[in-house]
């Protein structure tokens, strides 16, 4: 039995009823409205835990409803009805505050299974409020590390999505760290004692993709030899990272929205649909606007995975951070290898600071992974480092057309400027591509041709691929 107070907000007074005895029958404390107007006056004075809510009402909708909330700091879990075929309402809801959503005509299944999960997220916000002094403290929120303004703003929104139940789609390069963001979200989820499954999409081929994923039943094809339970299930009451979803068949993808929409799903081979409690999570090196462009990811499921976007910056724009990596990890390295470790030394600090990072917060882990090993004391001097770390191995000859020369007399500026036209020539106008060579986010190359634009009178430059 559940104490916890539910207000039923619903202007069908028949629906708005039976919502209140089904809810009180399951223990909880109920109260109703009418429409979003008597809600909020409910909210004032009778301090909800839980509020069920239609979006489609007289005076004050649902949305209308979540907007002020917000504004009054509201803390108690929103779930919103939604009539079928309105998906995109309810995405755009969760994007507002909503914890999370059910169609009409309702699942009384899954309502309770919502509820009881929503009571659950009222009993860890003691828990997120110490990971928070924690975050001030130390600069840190579960594996993650980072006091740079960057990791903070991340450090933020993990901890607004975490108690949800929304989609989060995680961008960055390769060794970023997207796993770790999405192994963090979960712990600090209701779900965090459920199963937390990553999937690597690009790893599995793309004839068992389906199978993995979905599951398939004894002779659903040649090789099926017996039953075989998919991820979905595998993570029931947990979460699922979809990794590299970008390398998911799009076939397969138009299931997947399916599943995200229905929360039922049917093997491979079966006649029956089975209902599934997962949260996804997906991650992607990839931009996803350009992946969609290219037809990679479906727009479709693009705006059902991306109700929050977290994105993870290359360790070179957040530099300031490495002093605190590199002592978590050494820490770690240390313990894992039986070694007494304890710091670097100042010159290998400073050739951290001089280096590019490309394969980013992995490639920081492996090159201390190898010093920890190879060090005979307690302080990694460069010698520890792997052998031609740092330093450019490739110089361009005298006659290669790619070189840039700069006479004496240019300013940075026309030595950047020439430097980026001169890569873009040589990727053929991959943006991509030229940002990951010159070492700059996309976006910032995306900023200096539309300068490059203005300043010549047109905006050629500054066109997308």
């Amino acid at each position: 039995m559940n104490n916890e107070r539910v207000l039923i907000i619903e202007d069908e007074e028949n629906e708005r009823t039976g919502l209140a005895e089904l809810i009180s029958a399951w223990g909880y404390r109920t109260e109703t409205a009418k429409d979003g107007m008597e809600g909020m006056d409910k909210v004032t004075h009778w301090s909800p835990a839980i509020i069920v809510t239609d979006l489609k009402m007289p005076r004050m909708s649902g949305m209308d409803l979540l907007e002020r909330l917000a504004e009054q700091n509201q803390t108690m879990a929103v779930i919103v009805v939604t009539a079928q075929g309105t998906i995109d309402s309810a995405v755009q809801a969760m994007r507002m505050g909503a914890y999370d959503y059910v169609q009409k005509p309702i699942d009384t299944n899954r309502l309770r299974t919502i509820l009881q999960n929503a009571s659950a997220l009222l009993g860890t916000r003691t828990e997120l409020e110490v990971t928070r002094r924690k975050l001030r403290d130390s600069g840190s929120l579960g594996e993650l590390v980072g006091a740079s303004k960057k990791m903070q703003e991340i450090f933020h929104l993990i901890e607004m999505v975490a108690p949800s139940t929304a989609s989060v789609l995680i961008t960055g390069a390769s060794g970023t760290g997207k796993e770790l963001v999405a192994r963090t979200i979960h712990d600090l989820s209701p779900r965090r004692n459920k199963p937390f499954l990553p999937i690597n999409c690009a790893a599995i081929p793309e004839t068992l993709i389906e199978s993995e994923i979905f599951g398939h039943e004894k002779g659903a094809f040649t090789g099926a030899l017996e039953r075989r339970t998919g991820c979905f299930e595998l993570a029931e009451g947990g979460t699922l990272l979809l990794d590299e979803i970008g390398e998911m068949p799009v076939a397969t993808q138009a299931k997947l929205l399916r599943v995200l929409e229905d929360r039922k799903l049917r093997r491979l081979g079966s006649k029956v649909e089975t209902t599934v409690d997962v949260r996804v999570l997906t991650a992607t090196n990839k931009v996803p606007e350009e992946a969609v462009a290219n037809g990679e990811l479906r727009q479709d499921l693009y705006y059902r995975l991306n109700v929050f976007n977290v994105h993870m910056p290359p360790l070179r724009e957040h530099k300031e951070d490495i002093p605190e990596l590199v002592r978590a990890l050494l820490a770690e390295m240390s313990a894992r290898h039986g070694r007494k470790v304890a710091t670097v030394s100042e010159a290998v600090l400073n050739a951290f600071n001089n280096y590019s990072w490309p394969g980013n917060v992995r490639e920081l882990r492996n090159a201390l992974e190898r010093a920890v090993i190879v060090c005979e004391g307690a302080v990694i001097e460069t010698r520890h480092l792997p052998p031609g770390f740092g330093q450019t191995t490739v110089r361009p000859a005298v006659n290669d057309p790619d070189a840039v020369r700069l006479g004496v007399g240019t300013t940075v500026e026309q030595g950047e400027k020439l430097l980026i036209l001169k890569t873009l020539e040589s990727t053929h106008n991959n943006k991509t591509r030229a940002a990951e060579i010159l070492g700059i986010s996309l976006k910032t190359l995306h900023n200096k041709l539309k300068e490059y634009g203005s300043a010549a009178g047109d905006g050629t430059l500054g066109k997308e691929d």
